[in-house]
């Protein structure tokens, strides 16, 4: 059996260069078949959740039972500090993870907004340019009901 074993890398070598070129190269006529991952699966519908806080928009995009497909943020996109918080990174990062999202067959979406942000309007335009129909928009803000004492005024 250690014999066999032995034998069998020296062989594989020899045989993985033509294999390799007819993989890269697919035959005259047929469509190059394009396999997907393990995890990978068909979701036609799901829900956007849009976090648009003061220093950063966050875009995750769930299937109906919460397993999260595509994700993006400012940081993940490449904005750096007081970028991150603009409208302009609310659209791209929400680009970003519905590009990927789309890759899984979505088609219907459910978007769920919270937070006082700046990029949550331009995250919901980007979701409706990407192609993505649009089936409710909930606002799930917190409101306090008058509970901890609000920060101190900015003074400008």
């Amino acid at each position: 059996m250690a014999e066999e074993i032995k034998d069998e890398p020296k062989a594989a070598p020899a045989e993985s260069a033509p294999a390799a070129s007819a993989e890269a190269a697919p035959a005259e006529g047929q469509a190059k078949v394009r396999r997907r991952g393990k995890g990978a699966k068909n979701v036609p519908v799901g829900v956007v959740h849009i976090l648009a806080s003061f220093n950063n928009t966050a875009v995750s995009i769930t299937d109906p039972r919460g397993n999260v497909i595509a994700w993006s943020s400012g940081g993940r996109c490449g904005f750096k500090g007081s970028r991150k918080s603009t409208a302009y990174a609310g659209t791209i990062v929400c680009q970003e993870a519905c590009k990927t999202a789309l890759g899984f067959g979505l088609h219907e979406v459910e978007i769920l907004v919270q937070g006082p942000g700046s990029g949550r309007e331009s995250a919901i335009r980007a979701v409706q340019a990407a192609g993505l129909s649009i089936t409710g928009i909930r606002d799930l803000t917190p409101i306090p009901h008058n509970g901890c004492r609000a920060r101190k005024r900015r003074r400008v």
